[in-house]
């Protein structure tokens, strides 16, 4: 909707804890390792305006297993820290993740793959995994041409090591983005995505 504000809160497993933030309304969940997303829209549509309304756009979480705390609240893929928000020229919500390297793949997040994007139209509550990181990075930042024709996204600290350092002798033993079979040095790098045939991301 116009005037519509999107927040990501990438995840707090301190939530609810003697002495730490309590759950209320807008947290609902204790020990959110997963994260969430609000949404609220000011009223008259007014920034000024002291009065909003707002909702849960998303919990984040995973679609599989029994445990009712660990779940997520959308349809599709699974995904958990949502971390950068950009809509498209079309009003898809595009959602980038920042699991820490401590936890990709471990813990309540074993099986659920590295960062991700993913993307839906609000309202729907379907979630699209568009791609996925390599090994060790955070998927960050996001423009569009005004075409929509062409994507940029950053895979930022590829290769880090989370709780077990990285060995500096051996920088590829977690990845070798984006060199690959050459075994370089993962390295930062913007990615350019546009279609084999020239038309709209995302469609």
């Amino acid at each position: 909707a116009a005037g519509s504000v999107y927040c990501t809160l990438t995840n707090n497993s301190d939530r609810g804890k003697e002495g730490k933030a309590p759950v209320d309304a807008a947290n609902p969940r204790a020990n959110n390792v997963f994260g969430h997303i609000m949404h609220w829209v000011e009223e008259n549509s007014d920034p000024a305006s002291p009065r909003f309304k707002w909702d849960i756009l998303v919990m984040a979480g995973r679609t599989d297993g029994d445990d009712e705390k660990a779940k997520g609240s959308m349809k599709g893929a699974a995904f958990g820290s949502p971390d950068g928000l950009s809509f498209d020229p079309r009003g898809v919500l595009w959602i980038q993740t920042d699991v820490s390297s401590s936890t990709i793949n471990k813990k309540a997040y074993e099986g659920m793959g590295n960062n991700q994007m993913v993307a839906t139209i609000p309202g729907s509550n379907e979630y699209r995994r568009f791609l996925t990181g390599p090994r060790g990075c955070e998927i960050t930042g996001i423009a569009f041409t005004p075409d929509n024709r062409t994507l940029f996204i950053n895979i930022q600290h590829p290769g880090e090591g989370g709780d077990d350092l990285t060995d500096p002798a051996n920088p590829t033993a977690v990845s070798t983005w984006p060199d690959g079979d050459k075994a370089g040095r993962p390295r930062s790098s913007t990615v350019v995505i546009t279609k084999a045939d020239g038309g709209i991301i995302g469609t």
